[in-house]
């Protein structure tokens, strides 16, 4: 197997289609038969890398991913209400770092305070979908039901873009370390709003938070259990990675990509930095607005604690890890680092904790794995900028062929003041 992957992924960077979809039926069975069993859990979520390096056409690709994601996960893992609660945490933070990765990556504006899109997302939900909204709304018309979980989906994407110009608008003045400053402490005073907007009028409960908030609902059946979640969340992966990949090869996405490569060059080009900027943060900020939706009515309880500062370390560091400006690397980075900190620590920990209780090894507490994970993003960051400077799957670059635009007809016209000096002639 070692001869196999070093062929496949460090020089050919192909897996055979057989391997692949053995490793799919021997890890999804093991973790049918070991429900428990975390190694099992991570075989079958990270086989999406399999199929992404496959030999295989793309639609095969396509198919087998789908067929993993809609079918495999949810028969074999649907009834661990665990496996199902880690793999829509995942979701989320994928979400979250594809939509930093159009401010960071395509345009390469470094943003510090994604969080507060987030938050802006959660609160736009929370706040009428708890009792919360009756402090400066009369008439006792909220909470509302879980119903309008949907529309406002569009709500939060509409709030979170206005913040997002909100903030591009003062702040596109400067660039580099001062725009990362800049964004850091916009994240901090949103965070701070929220957390004392409780007077002269409540309308965030400020330190307080909201509960409970209402459950998505679809045709009457609520979807309050980790499953249903699951399926919403990769519902919205797949819009965001649509927009992603329409946005990277558009004429917007291009200007970003100008941008971020050389400013004045693009400026020189006609390209306007300050719409084009605003178009980049508006953007990322909607999509986290509509992860903030989902991930409020997920946990039907938020408050200003879980949008903090180290939040939005840890999506930078995901879209850092798996490669600024790549998509399929954006969500590996995420996928990895989430399924770190949110389960592989926590049961290493656990692990050492049960060998201590049977007299195997003492630990002291200072030594809990749990607790070194801005560490190990840390070793993580130093390592991938040492051997993978470009993440672990950087981003590919169109390539064109130079003699065939050579030989095309259009090649031979003449455009522009060359055209009409030519008719003036």
């Amino acid at each position: 197997m070692a001869k196999l992957l070093g062929k496949g992924l460090l020089k050919d960077r192909k897996i055979p289609l057989w391997f692949t979809i053995v490793w799919v039926i021997a890890f999804s069975i093991a973790l049918k038969v070991m429900d428990q069993s975390v190694i099992a859990f991570m075989g079958v979520l990270f086989s999406i890398i399999f199929v992404y390096y496959t030999d295989s056409p793309k639609w095969m690709r396509l198919v087998l991913g789908g067929a993993i994601l809609l079918l495999i996960i949810p028969l074999v893992a649907g009834d661990n209400r665990y496996y199902m609660e880690v793999a829509s945490q995942v979701g989320i933070y994928v979400a979250m770092a594809l939509g930093l990765n159009i401010v960071v990556g395509f345009a390469g504006l470094l943003d510090l305070g994604y969080v507060a899109f987030f938050a802006a997302g959660a609160y736009a939900y929370g706040i009428f979908a708890t009792a919360q909204a009756n402090n400066f709304i009369a008439g006792n018309l909220f909470p509302l039901s879980g119903e309008w979980f949907w529309p406002f989906l569009i709500v939060g994407l509409l709030v979170a873009a206005l913040f997002g110009i909100l903030l591009g608008l003062p702040v596109l003045r400067v660039k580099g370390d001062y725009l990362a400053i800049v964004t850091l402490g916009f994240g901090e005073i949103i965070r701070i709003v929220f957390n004392n907007l409780d007077k002269p009028v409540n309308i965030t409960n400020g330190p307080q938070g909201l509960t409970p908030i209402a459950s998505p609902e679809l045709f009457g059946v609520a979807l309050n259990k980790p499953f249903y979640f699951y399926f919403i969340v990769l519902f919205c992966i797949a819009l965001i990675v649509l927009a992603n990949v329409r946005f990277e090869h558009s004429r917007l996405g291009r200007a970003w990509i100008a941008i971020r490569e050389d400013e004045l060059a693009a400026q020189s080009m006609g390209i306007s930095l300050l719409h084009t900027k605003l178009a980049a943060f508006a953007t990322g900020a909607s999509f986290a607005g509509v992860v903030g939706v989902i991930f409020a009515a997920k946990q039907t309880f938020i408050d200003p604690t879980s949008f903090t500062l180290m939040e939005s370390f840890s999506i930078l560091v995901m879209v850092i890890l798996g490669g600024m400006g790549s998509i399929p690397g954006v969500v590996l980075g995420a996928a990895f680092v989430t399924v770190l900190q949110v389960q592989l620590l926590k049961e290493f920990s656990n692990f050492l904790h049960s060998l201590q209780a049977a007299g195997v090894i003492n630990l002291p507490s200072q030594l809990d794995p749990s607790k070194f994970q801005r560490l190990i993003f840390g070793l993580l960051l130093v390592l991938v900028a040492l051997f993978r400077p470009n993440g672990l799957i950087p981003a590919k670059r169109n390539k064109n062929d130079i003699d065939a635009i050579k030989n095309s007809p259009y090649a031979k016209e003449k455009l522009g003041i060359l055209s009409r000096s030519a008719s003036e002639k």
